[in-house]
């Protein structure tokens, strides 16, 4: 799909442009655009690098099972099947405390071991359990305490104060949260009891 809507994006953008007389406004933007691009990348570079680092030493010592220990009775709650499996659960740990940091960058290699890991365990190979299922909606909203990367970015564009969106921040996510868990729940129950149907092409 986004083969075909981008396509179409630039080519009414370049014709606009030509047919308005703002050809060079637009070649302008484009070479702008770039910089800008480029100077936010390394802007975010040494921030990400630094989270990065932090949670690959963790990984190392006997934190992310402490870690692990405080989050087990989440985890035992959002994923019953995953009760006798520590591994998993230790990997779906590192990344909830990714999320959590604001390391969409750690998270998402983190999150991609752990279905791979889910999916061995998976009965069912072309269909996702309701581990894998709840474990795609918390990444997709996933509380936040510390959103390291919207933090980063807003200093790098020059905001006076880019720490004011952290209690906002907070105030989403959790309803995100609690959002995701109920209707996680609701559509898996009515799942099971055969009034969701999914088509298969």
């Amino acid at each position: 799909m986004l083969n075909i809507v981008w396509p179409i994006f630039i080519i009414i953008s370049f014709s606009y442009a030509i047919f308005s007389g703002n050809l060079e406004n637009l070649n302008s933007s484009i070479f702008q655009s770039t910089e800008d691009a480029i100077n936010l990348t390394l802007n975010l570079l040494g921030t990400i690098c630094l989270w990065n680092g932090i949670m690959q030493i963790a990984s190392k010592t006997t934190i992310i099972d402490k870690l692990t220990k405080i989050l087990r009775p989440i985890i035992k709650i959002l994923f019953p099947d995953l009760k006798n499996n520590p591994q998993i659960q230790q990997e779906v740990s590192m990344n909830m405390i990714a999320n959590i940091l604001g390391l969409g960058n750690a998270a998402t290699p983190l999150g991609l071991k752990a279905m791979k890991s889910m999916q061995k365990e998976n009965n069912k190979k072309d269909t996702l359990s309701d581990s894998m299922m709840m474990f795609i909606v918390i990444n997709t909203a996933s509380i936040q305490i510390i959103p390291t990367t919207v933090i980063a970015i807003r200093n790098s564009l020059g905001s006076g104060n880019p720490t004011s969106i952290i209690f906002p921040v907070w105030i989403a996510t959790i309803c995100a949260a609690i959002a995701r868990n109920i209707s996680n729940k609701i559509i898996n129950k009515n799942y099971k009891k055969g009034e969701i149907i999914i088509w298969k092409q």
